[in-house]
């Protein structure tokens, strides 16, 4: 009897327990798909933000589109667009040169006086006006790069100033930096120019010598990069930068070096040329291609003493000495030629027993001399006109003053 009762009791707790965990577990799994769903909702609350703003943000394609958008903004020139006027460093007889915000080109033959042109362009920026060379610039400042000659001859250049000036060492070096650079890395010279830019703020910048700035004048890459950057400087800093390149060697080939000197030329707002006159030490500047006005011709040369002076009047006189000697050497050239058609045409006298008409020493002339008749009729005009020729009912005869060739 109490076998059965314990095992009733038994039987009682244990259906108890299965309830219990069975109410415990719907509880736990409860917890847990709420926990679940909680978390389900955080994430996809997150995955929206993101979303949100990715949609909102622009892609990198648009971006650059944007960037690009706004430099055409920029750059585009309206009708009632204001931009500065053309201000000049320099003008010759009125005619300005060397643009500020621009870059120059000064071109020659080795040795032909391009260093001495800048001398007088530098000594006109300080004193005013040198020769017919005036200033548009209020104490302006020059920084000067020589990249090809030594220490000495470079500091002539401010030697020569000096004298043509009159002007004291304080005043020049306060306006003229002026660096020999010939012992410089190729590589380390257009870093320079821009940190000495950045510096001094030059007017003028003179890079005599510019194809040291490139490893080699006929990459046209390089050749292009560079112009570019000088071209940048220039307005960045609206100086007026004048760069100095050799022209091919050849004679008759005025076209400065490699692709360097192409690019220069093409971008150039000017392109001045010295040039020496032959058998003389003139030294003639002179406009080879301008964007806008061109500046005049001015020459200069060197006194007994060796320094630089006005040489417009020596090269007027030169000019007209070598016309007058073209002149009488195209008179020498005609005289000659004249003297021998005329001994043609005596010879063909002789043959014909010193007497003929008009009209068959014309025919015979006009294969002689391969002329048109016309212009040997003209001939034989002129001959009896001056009395080489005698002419009597239409035949033509020696006159009694002049020999037969024999």
């Amino acid at each position: 009897m109490l076998s059965g009762i314990n095992d009733q009791e038994t039987q009682a707790e244990s259906l108890q327990n299965v309830q219990q965990q069975n109410a415990g577990g719907q509880v736990n799994s409860q917890a847990v798909n709420n926990g679940e769903d909680v978390n389900n909702k955080t994430m996809v609350a997150t995955v929206n933000d993101i979303v949100g703003e990715a949609v909102n943000q622009p892609t990198a394609e648009e971006q650059q589109k944007e960037q690009l958008l706004q430099v055409l903004r920029e750059t585009r020139i309206r009708t009632d667009t204001e931009v500065p006027p053309e201000e000049y460093a320099l003008e010759v007889d009125g005619k300005g040169i060397f643009a500020l915000r621009d870059i120059h080109a000064i071109k020659a033959k080795q040795k032909a006086g391009k260093t001495t042109a800048l001398k007088v362009f530098i000594a006109a920026l300080l004193l005013g006006v040198m020769f017919r060379v005036k200033s548009l610039l209020e104490k302006p400042s020059i920084l000067y790069f020589d990249t090809e000659q030594n220490r000495t001859d470079t500091k002539l250049i401010l030697e020569d100033v000096a004298q043509m000036t009159g002007l004291s060492s304080e005043v020049i070096d306060s306006q003229v930096s002026l660096h020999s650079l010939r012992r410089i890395n190729q590589e380390q010279l257009l870093p320079l120019l821009k940190l000495a830019l950045e510096e001094e703020k030059p007017q003028v910048v003179m890079l005599d010598g510019i194809v040291e700035f490139v490893a080699s004048f006929n990459d046209e890459t390089e050749s292009k990069q560079l112009i570019k950057e000088l071209l940048k400087l220039s307005d960045q800093y609206s100086s007026a930068i004048v760069c100095v390149l050799h022209t091919n060697k050849a004679d008759e080939d005025h076209n400065m070096r490699g692709h360097l000197g192409t690019m220069l030329a093409q971008k150039s707002a000017t392109v001045l040329e010295c040039v020496k006159e032959k058998g003389s030490s003139v030294i003639t500047v002179k406009c080879s291609e301008a964007r806008h006005e061109e500046m005049p011709e001015w020459s200069i040369t060197f006194d007994a003493e060796g320094h630089i002076i006005d040489a417009d009047e020596q090269r007027r006189q030169l000019l007209e000495q070598r016309k007058a000697e073209q002149l009488q050497k195209r008179q020498e050239a005609l005289d000659k030629e004249r003297k021998e058609r005329l001994e043609k045409c005596l010879c063909i006298l002789r043959d014909k027993g010193g007497v003929v008409s008009r009209k068959q020493l014309t025919e015979i002339l006009v294969n002689v001399l391969d002329r048109k008749r016309p212009t040997v009729a003209t001939y034989i005009s002129e001959w009896v006109k001056d009395g080489s020729l005698v002419e009597v009912n239409g035949m033509i005869q020696v006159s009694n003053d002049l020999a037969l060739p024999f």
